[in-house]
């Protein structure tokens, strides 16, 4: 409720409240699914979760070329990342935070690696990028969460708020000049959805520092006031809020 407060003020507490319950509703779908994951057949996850306009990363890959695709937490990720690496002509590269819980990690890397997925942890996206530099493959870096140091992020207006973000996404695209994409999901009708890539920019170093964040956020922000109830309301995302002055504006390695 609080980040509902936070982000959508304009709103009445009523409106809050009806948000919430939705998204309880469908966060208890997405649990669900998600233990699903692990004995789903391939052609009922194709069904689920379609990838409308897979030729855009197909064409890259046509190409040779690479691509880092930008999304955030907003609907079912999870299955997306379960059924995406059956529809795309190039290998899916996720970067995650590892998990302090170890079964858990695991269980996450698991499932999510069942098609074909790759997981690679913040802390080895450098030394992955150095072994494989020679392939193809769509780098995938969520934009919504909140940074573990404030003092090692780039501020951007994120839904009216001014807000630390993990600048990973912007710093690999301009250091590897390669095309960005969005990776949209929406939500049909429960149990089923649909994911719609757009071509943010293939020149990512034309970007000032922060914009290229800026422009796949505002992108992000578009969906969740169409849809609020499926953006993950209940992490923090604004946990470090009231920080930037103690923020260094450097950019650390780990991020």
């Amino acid at each position: 409720m609080g980040n509902l407060k936070m982000a959508l003020p304009h709103l009445s507490e009523k409106e809050h409240k009806q948000i919430a319950w939705d998204f309880y509703r469908h966060f208890c779908d997405v649990i669900v699914e998600a233990v699903k994951n692990f004995s789903v057949k391939e052609e009922d996850l194709l069904k689920r979760m379609k990838v409308t306009n897979p030729e855009v990363l197909n064409s890259f890959a046509a190409q040779g070329k690479s691509v880092i695709l930008a999304g955030g937490h907003y609907s079912n990720w999870e299955l997306w990342a379960l059924s995406s690496p059956l529809q795309m002509n190039m290998p899916l590269v996720a970067i995650y935070k590892k998990l302090t819980n170890a079964f858990f990690d695991a269980k996450m890397r698991e499932s999510r690696a069942k098609y074909g997925m790759q997981l690679i942890p913040t802390s080895q996206v450098k030394t992955y990028l150095n072994e494989h530099d020679k392939e193809t493959m769509c780098l995938v870096f969520a934009i919504d969460q909140s940074p573990g140091d404030p003092r090692k992020c780039i501020w951007i207006d994120f839904m009216g708020i001014d807000s630390p973000t993990q600048y990973g996404m912007e710093k690999y695209a301009k250091e590897l000049n390669w095309p960005v994409v969005y990776g949209f999901i929406t939500k049909v009708k429960r149990g089923y959805y649909e994911c719609r890539i757009e071509v943010i920019t293939e020149t990512p170093r034309e970007f000032g520092h922060g914009e290229l964040l800026q422009r796949a956020s505002r992108i992000l922000e578009k969906e969740i006031y169409r849809e609020p109830y499926l953006w993950l309301w209940t992490h923090k995302r604004w946990k470090h809020v009231g920080k930037k002055a103690e923020s260094t504006g450097k950019q650390g390695e780990s991020e």
